[in-house]
């Protein structure tokens, strides 16, 4: 039988009903948008501490209602999705509690009061910013983790920061640059494999094409990192003199410390699985307290067991230090807030919020709406320019919307694969515009895993460092200015006619 033509009424029948799923595509994402936004002007930084998790969840069961009422979509679908999505990210929640017991042993063993006092007296005040910027960098290229790196050498620089007189927004601002920049070129970083894996791009060549965009972004960053700290008005010598005061009053510091850092570096070297190194780490630097911090460790314990022999208080202390809040008096409140760690328990809210998260992108993806969302952004590829921005700006909504960046990359460079295919476009141009935005955007949504994990770690809203995550901010950009340009951007014979 002979398929006859479509009729110009049916045509715009199948028009009218796209169209109208769509914009209920587009209801639990408005819904997000407009309750996190109540949520932050109700609730100000404290919104992560619960508020925000509702409106996740609020969210996810307008999807799923939405979705079951109009698309016919059934429950167990959602079920499976929502399974799957938090079994993906298992292995990073034990990450974050091992983070959160590395933060509290390596302060209370005095590796970070001794990093913070060495970096005062070494690190100018004017060059500071983009001092930390480059270190944070240099650390995440050699070990491939942007979030071990601000756990530790990013908390040491956060006290230097605080010492010298720059606001927690900005310190944080050019740790997170410094450490997605080392983390998005580093062939040992899993989102870099992930997007070159992905498109089918041999790993370094997807590297050196990052570094068409990678490197002018970084520049930029650097440059107003280093402005802002000329600017910046010179720090109290007495404040600064207080700091390390307050520290050395109550820490040993001791060059023999720097063997824990040391040694988590070989083992990171050495291509050791993530969990086993903070694991082993956190071990080393327990040990550490025990020999180089006693007092600290007695104090502790005490206020857990009251009085007891030796070895139950100094074993109180110290797995204190691993799980649970903890601070140290130094006489000095701004010292005293640098040196009180969350442990473990700290990072439960951050376990809640992606747990959450991961529930909302979840029903997102399993009922289709995030197609159907993304289908608003073809249209506006049949240009190169528009192409790459389409692609940088999923990127970076996929983020707000799965807040995770793992399954933004995925979804991102899946979405638009066939459109860069068809276009003749080669692929490291789709694995380097993915990693431009998908990969270094995620820290600056408050919701996502990346942002409330940065915010935890370095006890600083995301919403206060979010407007000096420059290098974060300027990729996305860079990677559409360079597509306007049409720089080392090389087109292959289409494999169908451009529409």
């Amino acid at each position: 039988m002979t398929n006859l033509p479509a009729s110009p009424q049916n045509e715009r029948n199948m028009l009218q009903k796209k169209w109208q799923q769509t914009c209920i595509s587009l209801i639990p994402l408005i819904v997000l948008v407009a309750l996190l936004a109540l949520n932050i002007s109700i609730f100000g930084s404290d919104a992560i501490l619960g508020a925000s998790q509702v409106v996740l969840l609020f969210s996810a069961g307008v999807c799923i209602w939405l979705s079951m009422r109009f698309f016919h979509i059934p429950w167990e679908k959602f079920e499976e999705a929502i399974s799957g999505h938090i079994a993906d990210v298992g292995s990073a929640i034990l990450i974050l509690f091992l983070i959160g017991a590395v933060s509290g042993t390596w302060t209370m063993s005095g590796v970070v009061p001794t990093l913070i006092c060495w970096g005062i007296r070494v690190i100018h005040p004017k060059i500071f910013l983009a001092a930390a910027c480059i270190i944070c960098a240099l650390v995440s290229l050699m070990i491939g983790s942007s979030w071990t790196t601000i756990a530790t050498i990013g908390v040491a620089l956060m006290g230097i920061g605080k010492a010298e007189g720059f606001s927690d927004g900005l310190i944080a601002g050019a740790i997170i640059s410094g450490a997605y920049f080392g983390d998005k070129i580093s062939p040992l970083s899993d989102t870099t494999v992930l997007a070159a894996s992905l498109n089918k791009v041999p790993l370094f060549t997807h590297i050196r094409y990052m570094l068409v965009t990678t490197i002018p972004s970084i520049t930029i960053a650097l440059v107003a990192f280093s402005v802002i700290g000329w600017l910046h008005p010179a720090a109290d010598a007495g404040t600064i003199a207080s700091f390390e005061d307050a520290l050395s009053s109550r820490f040993l510091l001791s060059p023999w410390l720097m063997l824990v850092p040391l040694a988590t570096a070989v083992m990171i070297a050495r291509k050791m699985p993530a969990l086993a190194v903070l694991a082993l780490s956190t071990l080393l630097a327990a040990g550490a307290a025990l020999v180089f911090q006693p007092g600290v460790i007695r104090e502790i314990g005490e206020a857990v067991t009251g009085p007891a022999s030796q070895t139950r208080i100094l074993l109180a202390g110290t797995i204190e230090t691993i799980y649970n809040t903890v601070s140290v008096h130094t006489g000095n409140a701004e010292v005293d807030a640098l040196v009180t760690t969350r442990g473990m328990l700290g990072m439960l809210n951050t376990v809640f919020l992606i747990i959450c998260a991961m529930c909302f992108g979840a029903s997102m993806q399993a009922s289709g709406m995030l197609r159907r969302i993304a289908s608003l952004l073809l249209p506006l590829t049949r240009k190169r320019a528009g192409m790459v921005a389409s692609t940088a700006a999923a990127g970076t909504l996929l983020n707000g919307i799965v807040s995770d960046q793992y399954l933004s990359i995925i979804l991102t460079s899946n979405l638009f694969k066939d459109t860069f295919k068809e276009r003749g476009y080669e692929n490291r141009l789709l694995s380097r515009t993915v990693e431009d935005s998908a990969t270094v955007t995620s820290p600056i949504f408050p919701w996502s895993s990346c942002g409330m994990t940065q915010a935890t770690i370095l006890s600083v809203p995301t919403l206060a460092y979010a407007p000096f995550c420059f290098f974060n901010i300027i990729s996305p950009m860079m990677s559409i200015f360079v597509a306007i340009i049409g720089y080392k951007i090389f087109r292959k014979e289409a494999t169908t006619s451009p529409s």
